[in-house]
């Protein structure tokens, strides 16, 4: 359970910004709440903001109560270091949202984000290393696994969990968020 924790508290973070997100964006776009946001002059980066920020708060009261929950019930042992897991939490949240964001601006209807977030969510849940441990998957599982963002946010967590090396992870994560934001600024449709 000291391995799968952490991994849990990462794929919080993903389904919250993967699929709640998007979904939701996409939703309020279709609904015409954003043309609304526009109407009242509100800059499309207090939209992204406020919507990342609402994920941020969601992630952390679920992985809160996943923490709780896993001492509660289960063996778990506390992390390594906590304040490498509060910001390996941080980091992760904040990609998660900002690709959720980016999911939302690009993708056309509220069926289409939930579709592509659930879809992507299942794949990362599986090779990513939530699921199976990536020591398990044959060599193009592996491979696969190795792209997915939530192997990389998982061994962020785990870097402060564990104390394990999480290596280039950090970077990855970091890269995908910034890359991420950018992109949905730069992408956001109020219409």
């Amino acid at each position: 359970m000291n391995y799968y924790v952490p991994a849990y508290i990462a794929l919080v973070a993903a389904s919250v910004g993967l699929i709640s997100l998007p979904t939701h964006l996409a939703g309020n776009r279709e609904r015409g709440v954003l043309k609304r946001y526009r109407a009242s002059s509100m800059p499309s980066w207090a939209v992204v903001g406020a919507q990342v920020a609402v994920t941020f708060l969601i992630s952390t009261v679920s992985g809160i109560t996943l923490v709780v929950a896993a001492v509660s019930a289960y063996d778990v042992t506390g992390p390594d270091s906590p304040f490498l897991v509060i910001a390996g939490f941080a980091l992760v949240a904040l990609a998660f949202s900002s690709l959720g964001v980016l999911l939302g601006a690009l993708l056309p209807s509220p069926r289409s984000a939930q579709a592509l977030g659930v879809m992507l969510w299942f794949l990362m849940l599986m090779v990513g290393g939530a699921g199976p441990p990536p020591e398990v998957l044959t060599g193009a599982m592996e491979i696969v696994g190795d792209l997915t963002p939530l192997r990389h946010a998982i061994r962020a967590m785990q870097d402060g969990w564990l104390g394990l090396d999480a290596g280039y992870s950090w970077l990855v994560v970091a890269v995908l968020t910034l890359v991420s934001g950018v992109a949905s600024v730069r992408f956001f449709r109020w219409e």
